[in-house]
């Protein structure tokens, strides 16, 4: 199935997600419906709540050359296989502190300056059901940060300065009234 993106101004983004029980044959087939919509849109994550689904379900794919526009002389996440599929996912640890551009498939044109953790580790349910801890840092970290706000309804707004606010104003202003 392939689904529309939820931009800015629904409500359903607000929602907070609800805990998958356990990873079923319908899962999978979301996971992978939202792996194509993120591809389609050429996106690096995407919650669930961004389809206007309310399970606790993120997918990631961070592509080999976005690590070498960082900068990193190689591969900041070696160990982490992409795509990454998080289920009832849950950050137990963050460690230090980054500042860099988001932007968000729910948020089309905007980009903005946000800090997060350098390095995080995510505890999480993968495909097979079974319990799985990731460390990473750097852009997955990022992106890890900003998928798990989606599940609690935190938006990439909420993370803007006062000063930002205002600077994309216009843009925020035609995304609530549907017109991107």
């Amino acid at each position: 199935m392939d689904y529309d993106i939820i931009t800015y101004g629904n409500k359903l983004l607000r929602r907070k997600s609800t805990p998958v029980e356990e990873v079923t044959d319908d899962i999978r087939a979301l996971a992978q419906d939202m792996l194509k919509t993120m591809y389609a849109s050429d996106g690096l994550g995407l919650a669930a709540e961004q389809v206007g689904r309310d399970e606790a379900i993120c997918v990631i794919d961070i592509p080999p050359m976005r690590d070498e526009e960082t900068g990193a002389p190689k591969r900041e996440n070696p160990d982490v296989r992409m795509p990454l599929v998080l289920v009832n996912p849950r950050i137990t640890e963050r460690e230090g502190e980054q500042v860099g551009s988001e932007g968000c498939l729910s948020f089309p044109g905007i980009y903005v300056t946000v800090k997060r953790a350098e390095t995080v580790t995510v505890e999480f349910l993968d495909m097979e059901n079974e319990l799985r801890t990731v460390r990473a840092c750097g852009l997955l970290a990022r992106a890890i940060q900003h998928e798990l706000d989606h599940l609690d309804g935190v938006l990439l707004v909420d993370q803007m300065s006062p000063v930002q606010k205002v600077a994309v104003a216009g843009k925020l202003k035609k995304l609530r009234k549907g017109r991107t």
